[in-house]
């Protein structure tokens, strides 16, 4: 059998190294004329820049990187010729003998992936969060756990037929549409996390998303309803300031109904592969967010500082804000063909601080007084003259980094530098 392996990245070199431990022969294809690949596959031929299509001779299949857009050359010549494509996550399923929990959404899928993994090992279970989180799936076939929570994007689903024992859809909104072209396709590819599973499976999903509950409608996997500011019947959610999964109750830490949302729905599907009251009690009590995901920074003077640069969508930074009752917004970034215009209709804002590529096109959609700033740092110390006791200053940018930063990381880091060198405490 022959694979050809599109892209040399992190996800292709774990692709190449598992189609080598399964004894096919692998070609690699990439556009950059740079590109390269591991002493260790070495032996495996390289093609690098103009795309031909010659090099889908005698090839079996293709395992894709998110780099390859679905009408790329490479993709359509695989369709032309009738060669099957995968991503990389898909070609780990297809040969992973682990039961397996995926999860996704457009926001919110790496908090649920890591605790519902943390549930499952506090309740002595040998589990390991993996796919878009953690180490390539590639990376674990043939390797021996009781489970994996597997986080899964839209790229990754787009090629998969996925039949995990459970599955995760947590929310739904526009993102990504300069990959797939239409909310229609990229809602689409979402929804494979639990397309393809049996009756036995569980999905656990958004009962306060109209895009998911018409998603899953049709769905043949058994279904709980999730939530995090209600109790949906037959469901698991919040009743009385209380966690309830699966007729359980639970201290919550956090009264942000995103976060409670994310804590039920990785209950819920930890609970399907065998967590225990204690261990999901215990993972519950030391939860905290992740980096760059609403951290607090410091509090200087009343005025709260909040790191988070992970919300890289309008979705996202909508949610953020509502979380809190009177914020000064740090938005911008590069747009990704998104409509930005709603960031600044939040009814929580005081003000909105709009930065670098979209600046001008958030602050023209703006409800509240905005302001258009040529980097992140300008708008900081903006929203530093304008802030008040009781404010959160909060950077959510609902874009991509990619403009003036490498990373959502990368910003975040920045954004925490420039406020702890403000005077003030620490947070803890």
């Amino acid at each position: 059998m022959t694979t050809l392996i599109l892209g040399t990245g992190l996800s292709g070199v774990a692709a190449g190294r598992l189609a080598q431990r399964l004894g096919q022969e692998v070609v690699f294809y990439d556009e950059r004329v740079d590109a390269s690949i591991p002493a260790d596959l070495e032996s495996f031929p390289v093609s690098v820049g103009q795309w031909s299509s010659e090099l889908l001779e005698g090839v079996d299949l293709v395992v894709t990187s998110p780099g390859f857009r679905p009408e790329s050359p490479p993709l359509m010549a695989a369709a032309t010729h009738d060669v099957s494509v995968v991503t990389e996550a898909g070609f780990a399923l297809d040969n992973l003998d682990t039961p397996y929990i995926a999860v996704t959404g457009t926001n919110g899928k790496s908090t649920v992936t890591e605790l519902a993994n943390d549930m499952l090992v506090e309740s002595g279970i040998d589990a390991v969060a993996a796919g878009n989180i953690g180490a390539p799936l590639s990376d674990l076939v043939g390797t021996s756990h009781d489970v994996l929570v597997v986080e899964l994007s839209s790229f990754q689903l787009h090629w998969m037929r996925p039949n995990p024992l459970a599955a995760a859809l947590l929310n739904v909104a526009p993102d990504h549409l300069d990959w797939h072209g239409s909310f229609a396709a990229y809602s689409e590819a979402k929804s494979r996390v639990y397309s393809f599973m049996d009756r036995e499976g569980v999905v656990a999903f958004n009962a306060d998303d109209t895009v998911v509950v018409e998603l899953v409608a049709d769905s043949r996997a058994i279904k709980v309803p999730c939530s995090g500011i209600r109790l949906p019947d037959q469901g698991n959610g919040v009743r009385d300031g209380e966690l309830v999964i699966n007729d359980v109750g639970y201290f919550s830490p956090l009264t942000d109904a995103s976060f409670r949302l994310d804590i039920v729905v990785a209950g819920t599907v930890a609970v399907a592969a065998g967590a225990t009251r204690e261990g999901i009690a215990r993972a519950i009590e030391s939860f905290t967010p992740a980096d760059h995901r609403r951290r607090l920074v410091a509090t200087i003077d009343g005025v709260s500082w909040v790191n988070d640069s992970k919300a890289t969508n309008p979705h996202a930074a909508m949610a953020a804000a509502s979380a809190f009752e009177s914020v000064l917004l740090l938005a911008g970034g590069r747009n990704k063909g998104l409509d930005l215009a709603p960031i600044g209709t939040v009814a929580s804002l005081r003000g909105l601080y709009a930065f670098g590529e979209s600046g001008p096109e958030i602050a023209a959609g703006a409800t509240v007084p905005a302001t258009v700033h040529r980097t992140m740092s300008e708008a900081i110390h903006a929203a530093a003259g304008d802030a008040r006791a009781g404010d959160v200053v909060l950077l959510s940018p609902g874009c991509t980094s990619f403009d003036e930063f490498t990373s959502y990381a990368d910003r975040g880091r920045v954004f925490s530098e420039i406020v702890m060198t403000m005077k003030g405490d620490e947070a803890p």
